[in-house]
């Protein structure tokens, strides 16, 4: 089993909107302290350091977060690569949302917001490739 899909198979609990913000502050650090995941959360949810650790802890029990000690700091890295794990966020929120429609979700989010040709182009190419690979 290749480690993507060994990923895409294990079924994590889902994350709240301050876990998902910890754990792009991971992704994007790799391996990240306390502090730099306090310092790397947005400006609009500045939230105390000691509630940082208890949401580090939360997220290495639900086997999100791995951590290495080095002396009295702890060190916390993603168990699971960011692509998959949003692949099967994605995955979820289509089939509990909209009940498994993808066109449900693509009208909801162009609906209102407008597209730039650039990104309509993007996604133009990625519709015919999955249709290339659907067949």
């Amino acid at each position: 089993m290749s480690e993507t899909s060994e990923h895409e198979s294990k079924e994590l609990a889902p994350l709240s909107e301050v876990q998902m913000e910890i754990m792009n502050a991971v992704w994007d650090g790799g391996e990240v302290t306390l502090g730099d995941i306090w310092r790397a959360l947005p400006p609009r949810r500045r939230v105390a350091r000691n509630t940082v650790q208890t949401l580090l802890t939360r997220l290495v029990d639900k086997g999100w977060l791995r951590t290495r000690a080095e002396g009295k700091i702890f060190h916390y890295r993603a168990a699971y690569p960011r692509e998959a794990t949003l692949r099967q966020m994605a995955r979820r929120f289509v089939e509990t949302a909209f009940r498994g429609s993808t066109e449900g979700l693509v009208l909801a989010l162009l609906e209102d917001q407008p597209l730039a040709q650039d990104e309509a182009e993007r996604i133009r190419a990625m519709i015919e490739k999955a249709e290339r690979n659907t067949d």
